[in-house]
């Protein structure tokens, strides 16, 4: 008796990700979600993966710890793309617990700490001015989303505010999805671990960093080289200002390409904060997927995951599948189960920083739509220049007028 074809292995290769465009859902994921949320396809890199594309599917490859984050960094595995920092960085909040350092590192995310609400009401509310100053049209990610996340970000780590164009500089560079080594991105990495290493020794310095740099009189602390800690200050800057200002200027794009749900949430104050969740959900943010090597044989769905494969969990399939979120592209802030969402994605390597994240994008919403009641896009949404090979899905401009 013979064995039964493999259709998975029949099916052409899919080119993925699928399309930059952060104003529409890539028409092949209603598809693939229904027929084979769980399909072969060819990375930016040019070597294959699973891409799971349903809420049940990916929810169990983040929960299951036979799928792993670390092992994607090793040498010789299928990749997304090519590393665009050093491989042990990938695995950074295992590093960081392993080092001793995720108390502290914990305590500087709590949007409880003292004096932050003030002073992301205070940059918001400064970053205005300044647009009103200018007058419209404004792009609004550079105008507002990255300063103001930036700001936020120094005033975590504890580093001057003058330091963010510094740091800032890098980014783009340092979250390209590109099928080879990037020659930029070692010499940006260079420069900002010396740059933040440099920052140690300030007198000024203070919040994570200068506990971080009181920790080296600690023999407790003796294998921490200042290039570890330093480390932690330029990862936490990176993604968390990419992640932020990204979530962020795509809730902005959301908001302002359906005209009720941003009159909603201006009109009614009370609804931003489920507004923000509601929002984590939609929107488009997350440009390629989150990537877990198989670290043995397993079955997921209908198919057989063999040891040494790579998995690609599809966040916006899962968002937006009926099974989980009924009528999912419908905004609603009354859903009970909003929170479920897999956008800070989920199991041992959920984001640290998700409180942190809402307090930053809530206090962003209130203060623009109360501002600015008559924000609009200053372009037709087709008009939108969208970014291409990079992980998130920004607009390199967002220009606005009120």
């Amino acid at each position: 008796m013979t064995a039964a074809p493999d259709i998975h292995a029949e099916q052409p290769l899919l080119d993925f990700p699928f399309s930059w465009d952060g104003t529409r859902v890539p028409a092949e994921v209603e598809d693939l979600r229904a027929t084979t949320p769980v399909r072969r396809v060819r990375t930016i890199a040019g070597d294959e993966a699973w891409l799971v594309s349903s809420y049940e599917l990916c929810q169990q490859v983040l929960k299951d710890d036979r799928f792993s984050l670390k092992d994607t960094s090793a040498p010789g595995v299928p990749r997304q793309y090519a590393l665009t920092i050093p491989p042990e960085v990938v695995n950074n909040m295992g590093n960081i617990t392993g080092a001793g350092l995720r108390r502290a590192v914990m305590k500087a995310l709590n949007p409880k700490a003292p004096g932050l609400l003030d002073r992301l009401r205070e940059d918001a509310h400064r970053l205005v001015d300044l647009m009103v100053a200018e007058g419209p049209t404004v792009d609004l990610r550079g105008a507002f989303c990255e300063p103001y996340s930036a700001g936020m970000h120094c005033h975590i780590l504890g580093i001057p505010q003058t330091e963010a164009p510094a740091f800032l500089r890098s980014l783009d560079i340092a979250f390209m999805n590109s099928q080879c080594p990037i020659t930029g991105a070692k010499i940006n990495w260079d420069r900002d671990i010396a740059r933040m290493a440099a920052l140690l020794d300030d007198p000024a310095t203070h919040g994570l960093m200068g506990e971080l740099a009181a920790l080296r009189g600690d023999p407790e602390y003796a294998h921490l080289s200042d290039e570890m800690l330093a480390t932690v200050g330029v990862t936490m800057f990176g993604a968390g200002v990419i992640s932020t200002s990204g979530f962020l200027a795509m809730a902005l794009v959301y908001l302002l390409t359906h005209p009720t749900a941003r009159d909603l949430l201006r009109d009614t104050p009370d609804l931003i904060d489920p507004g923000v969740e509601e929002l984590l959900r939609v929107n488009l943010s997350i440009g390629d997927a989150l990537p877990r090597l198989a670290l043995e044989d397993l079955r997921l769905g209908d198919v057989e995951v063999r040891r040494g494969e790579l998995v690609l969990v599809l966040v916006e399939g899962a968002n937006l599948d009926p099974e989980k979120f009924p009528d999912p592209h419908r905004f609603d802030v009354h859903r009970d189960n909003t929170a479920d969402h897999l956008s800070f994605g989920g199991g041992a390597h959920y984001c640290p920083a998700t409180a942190l994240g809402r307090t930053h994008a809530r206090i962003a919403l209130e203060v623009l739509l109360d501002r600015l009641p008559d924000l609009a896009l200053a372009v037709p949404s087709s008009q939108l220049v969208w970014r291409t090979g990079f992980m998130k899905r920004i607009p390199e401009r967002l220009p606005v007028t009120w």
